[in-house]
């Protein structure tokens, strides 16, 4: 008797926490995705700036410096196309969370609303 109804109790309470661990692994998912592309693009941008540094202390003279601000362009036309790209990333990003959790939400509601009928 004891045994069914901790049977009972154990199924039930898996199928109440089930929303829940299901939304703490989509939102582990996206901080996860978040952050590897947080790192890369710290890691660029800080590639990006190291190499900057460098070819600014190599300037020694005009003929340096007027190659060195000639390059400026093109490092700025790299930084820029960097940007838009990481942007993209992160607005492909949101665009999953966003789908997956909608996708979750339904899911659940499908299963909430049969039962309140």
């Amino acid at each position: 008797m004891y045994t069914e109804f901790f049977k009972t109790f154990t199924d039930q309470a898996e199928k109440g926490f089930e929303p829940f661990v299901k939304f703490n692994q989509l939102m582990a998912k996206n901080v996860e995705t978040l952050t590897e592309m947080q790192l890369n693009a710290i890691k660029t941008y800080s590639e990006m700036g190291l190499s900057q540094v460098k070819a600014a202390s190599e300037v020694k003279d005009v003929t340096s410096l007027t190659k060195f601000n000639s390059e400026q362009l093109a490092v700025f036309s790299e930084l820029s196309k960097q940007l838009i790209e990481d942007s993209n990333k992160i607005q492909a990003i949101a665009k999953e969370f966003k789908d997956d959790f909608d996708k979750l939400t339904t899911e659940n509601i499908k299963t909430v609303t049969p039962a309140t009928k």
